[in-house]
């Protein structure tokens, strides 16, 4: 999950892959917008076949958050 994460984020932001940890923060240290955010989200729930929530996707502040709040919701 979290090298398939890597990928898509370099769609959005530049960003070495090999730069992105789990502790990399969306906003702070890659630089996403929230336009690019909400894209990158819409593009997981597609590309993983999951329904993300709301509420739940303002509280991923960082690549871990996302990686363990997709593996939660993929099972």
């Amino acid at each position: 999950m979290f090298e398939q994460l890597k990928e898509l984020i370099t769609n959005y932001v530049e960003a070495d892959p090999d730069s992105i940890t789990m502790d990399s923060r969306f906003i702070e240290d890659l630089s996403f917008n929230s336009y690019d955010f909400m894209s990158l989200l819409g593009e997981l729930e597609d590309t993983l076949g999951v329904q993300m929530d709301e509420q739940e996707v303002v509280k991923l502040s960082t690549v871990g958050d996302a990686v363990k709040y997709l593996e939660s919701i993929k099972k």
